[in-house]
């Protein structure tokens, strides 16, 4: 009887091992997703033009001198001049004189456009026509954190993954006392949101609400299960197809459930994990997010810290995208190539936002058109010119030296209006 507890005891840490061993053992390499990665670089120049206009908003009456601007452009992620900016991208801002202090030479300021603040009158349309989707998400992120609470500075850093105005603390929290209540004091790092009321509706995944649809369709139950697709080309080695096996075939672990009871390193708490990081990717705008943001919430959902190896653990699942020099999570079953399918509300706000880019980017192409019909017509009348005084002439040297000059001009011409496409034509 003396050594019971001690056998007990030792069977259960031989299981603990047998768990840890075989997650952390298991090893996928990685390999690239050329459809993914592109999904990523297309948004890149939309994401460029936004970081500037929310630099630009952020300003006292929305305003700024150019060359303060200018000083900002790596905090921005910005390869050319403000100035090369704004003309490759009419219709964004407007540029006037201004003084920076009384009695001091103008210089130039930027401020938005008619057309730019059309679109943010809009953009607070669309927010108030989805603010319940809105309230739904910061409920559903309260929800799965371990104590309920998240830290405002987080939220705020989080803000434009999951589509959140940039004053939802202090206008849309205040508004709905009845799920959120600001706790702490103010500062950075002393302030959270906390769920005041479990709304039941919420605490469904999207692969549970998945399952009940099917469920319903059928007029079968099914499991609540995770959609595995793993890339073209792709084979996992056999041990690594028996463990993804035995593992899909546990029982779902929604991302909403009390797991305080499960071991941190066990295959029920990864299952878990794995929903926690499905659910945050669904919620996302893109269903994308940087690994280096979900990091951030590793002591709020339990993560561990080797946290990020899970994305390569399941590849038919997710895929951790290296575009950029940054990781990021994306969900596969949201794309269909290097196209979104599952389609966020909020991202009517990134349609309106490209429709005045592509706009302004039609403009300018137009104008370098003009541009080059008029520098055409006006060599094409030169050389006319050239030609009718040439007539007289019957050095054949002569001849072949005006025509050479000609096709120079023309070279020149071409390989100017060619670099100013390249440098930043239309996407």
């Amino acid at each position: 009887m003396l050594f019971k507890p001690h056998t007990i005891s030792s069977h259960i840490l031989s299981n603990h091992l047998n768990q840890l061993r075989s997650i952390s053992s298991l090893k996928v390499v990685w390999r690239k997703d050329p459809e993914l990665d592109r999904a990523i670089e297309n948004d890149k120049r939309f994401k460029l033009c936004a970081r500037v206009v929310r630099e630009v908003l952020n300003e006292p009456r929305h305003v700024i001198p150019l060359r303060y601007l200018e000083k900002r452009r790596q905090r921005m992620h910005l390869k050319v001049k403000i100035e090369t900016f704004l003309n490759h991208n009419p219709g964004l801002f407007d540029v006037y004189l201004d003084r920076i202090k009384p009695k001091t030479e103008p210089v130039r300021f930027i401020r938005f456009s008619a057309k730019l603040q059309n679109f943010l009158e809009e953009q607070k349309r669309i927010f108030q026509k989805n603010e319940d989707l809105i309230v739904a998400k910061l409920c559903k992120l309260l929800m799965m954190s371990k104590n309920k609470v998240v830290s405002a500075d987080k939220l705020l850093h989080v803000k434009k993954e999951f589509g959140f105005p940039d004053d939802f603390l202090v206008d849309l929290v205040p508004r709905y006392s009845n799920y959120f209540r600001l706790i702490g004091s103010p500062g950075e790092g002393q302030s959270f949101l906390e769920l005041v009321n479990w709304e039941p509706k919420f605490a469904k995944s999207v692969i549970e609400h998945r399952a009940e649809e099917e469920s319903e369709r059928i007029g079968i139950r099914v499991r609540p299960n995770f959609i595995v697709q793993l890339p073209s080309g792709f084979v996992l080695k056999k041990d690594m197809r028996d463990w993804v096996r035995d593992w899909m075939e546990l029982d779902y672990v929604s991302p909403y459930a009390d797991v305080s009871h499960l071991e941190q390193n066990s295959r029920e708490m990864e299952k878990r994990m794995v929903g926690v990081f499905h659910e945050l990717l669904s919620l996302s705008l893109y269903k994308r997010i940087p690994v280096p943001i979900l990091g951030k919430f590793c002591d709020e959902y339990r993560f561990s810290n080797a946290f990020s190896s899970v994305f390569t653990r399941h590849s038919g699942i997710f895929y951790m995208s290296l575009k950029g020099g940054i990781e990021t999570a994306v969900l596969r079953e949201a794309y269909e190539g290097d196209k979104l399918v599952d389609l966020d509300p909020l991202l009517e706000i990134k349609d309106k936002f490209v429709e005045l880019l592509e706009e302004g980017w039609r403009q300018r192409a137009e104008e370098l058109r003009l541009k080059q019909e008029k520098l055409r017509r006006d060599m094409e009348n030169s050389a006319t010119k050239v030609d009718q005084m040439s007539v007289k002439e019957t050095n054949v040297d002569g001849r072949r030296h005006v025509d050479n000059g000609r096709r120079r001009a023309f070279k020149d011409f071409s390989e100017t209006v060619l670099q100013e496409n390249l440098c930043f034509g239309p996407a």
